[in-house]
């Protein structure tokens, strides 16, 4: 199993816990007696994607549902439908009970005849934590991306957070994405931008605004992508990571008397110390804003495949001038968010490796080749907002396996409480 960075994960784990999450609407639960709070709570067929693989790393393509248990907060459910895609290939290998009527968003008007074999993409350019410097390396990697990952018959979006200024509705033309490429531009904070930036009570200001911009991007659509149904969906998010906190030590200064900067007044250390107090919940901060993104992610029963293009980060430029430990440290905590945002959607990160190409056949294997197993959710606890899932082969040694493991409840609106 792969494991995620244990103090990121453990923060995120207690946050999805704690905060009240969501599902697609479905059967709400009988109204409490008068006088009792009523929360109404809509629980619909709940789907989950797959991974088969064996000890040599390959697909294993003839499991059946015999094969399969699901558990929900440790409670069996019965899989009422199991799907197999492979090679492009649909095939149902137990139907699923009728569909509701769902509004959906509007797909593209042209695609392809086989439509359900296709996956869906979305590509985010977290342009606001790419470097400058690094925008030929950028560009070189999505056209990766679009030669090694997008395929035809795949519908994909794109959309960036920052001045590149992407925002392309789900299509099937790869040209489009090849155009793209080309106004793709890193425009990321530098380390000496973060240090000589302004402070707010909770940290640098300008670290927590782009880092709320880039997840209120992804959060949308991600929303978006909950109201597709039956289609593989996998998001690419292409970007740095997330610290609330960089290089700490190089913000506070180096006065030895007040820990501010040289050249302040006693007052002016006293309000920066003030600041730094603030900023001692940075990652518990983090945790939460992780744990809403993989909550929707998990709702929409889409996998985040995180990307990092700086790959190997040997140290910092020469003109930062930073303390190569407290760079280090910086390093390891962006990546750590990457890795936090995969592996709690079932996807994986592709952090500290200059091989992409490596790192993209295995995104576009596990996204090509996969089990969609459906259930009717019988959980004893109606009111239990986050749900476990566990998937487990029966007398299969040697073959393992990969899925999301939660999703939570989506609270109904209050209108609808009435």
């Amino acid at each position: 199993m792969r494991k995620t960075p244990l103090r990121l994960a453990g923060m995120v784990a207690l946050a999805c816990t704690t905060a009240l999450g969501a599902q697609a609407p479905g059967q709400a639960p009988q109204p409490a007696p008068s006088g009792q709070p009523q929360f109404r709570v809509a629980i619909d067929y709940v789907t989950t994607d797959v991974i088969a693989r064996n000890n040599q790393d390959q697909f294993v393509a003839d499991l059946t549902k015999a094969d399969f248990e699901i558990f929900e907060d440790g409670v069996k459910q019965e899989i009422t439908s199991l799907t197999l895609v492979h090679g492009g290939r649909v095939h149902n290998l137990a139907a699923p009970p009728p569909p509701t009527a769902q509004e959906g968003i509007i797909l593209p008007p042209s695609r392809p005849r086989n439509d359900t074999a296709g996956r869906i993409f979305l590509i985010i350019v977290d342009d606001l934590h790419l470097d400058f410097r690094n925008t030929g390396r950028i560009r070189d990697l999505f056209k990766k991306i679009s030669k090694t990952l997008v395929h035809e018959g795949d519908m994909f979006s794109i959309v960036s957070t920052g001045p590149s200024s992407l925002a392309i509705d789900p299509t099937y033309d790869r040209k489009i994405l090849d155009e793209a490429i080309k106004k793709i531009t890193g425009n990321g904070l530098k380390p000496s931008d973060v240090i000589q930036g302004a402070e707010g009570s909770d940290g640098p200001s300008e670290v927590r605004y782009r880092a709320h911009v880039a997840f209120s991007t992804a959060y949308d659509m991600l929303s978006q992508m909950e109201k597709i149904n039956n289609r593989r969906k996998a998001v690419i998010w292409v970007s740095n990571g997330y610290d609330f906190n960089p290089f700490s030590e190089s913000r506070l200064g180096e006065d030895p008397v007040f820990g501010g900067r040289f050249g302040q007044t006693r007052e002016e250390g006293r309000q920066q110390q003030d600041q730094f107090k603030g900023s001692q919940f940075a990652d518990a901060d983090l945790a939460r804003e992780l744990a809403e993104i993989t909550r929707t992610a998990n709702r929409a029963n889409a996998t985040l495949y995180t990307i990092d293009p700086r790959g190997l980060v040997a140290g910092s430029d020469l003109d930062e001038q930073l303390d190569p430990v407290e760079f280090g440290e910086y390093v390891r905590k962006t990546q750590d968010s990457l890795r936090v945002l995969a592996e709690e959607t079932g996807g994986i990160a592709v952090v500290n490796q200059n091989n992409f190409d490596k790192g993209l056949k295995r995104i576009d294997a596990e996204t090509s080749d996969y089990y969609m197993l459906g259930y009717s959710s019988t959980n004893p606890d109606p009111l239990k907002r986050t749900r476990r899932i566990e998937v487990k082969l029966v007398n299969k040694p040697g073959v393992n396996v990969w899925s999301r493991t939660s999703y939570s409840l989506r609270q109904l609106p209050a209108a609808t409480q009435k």
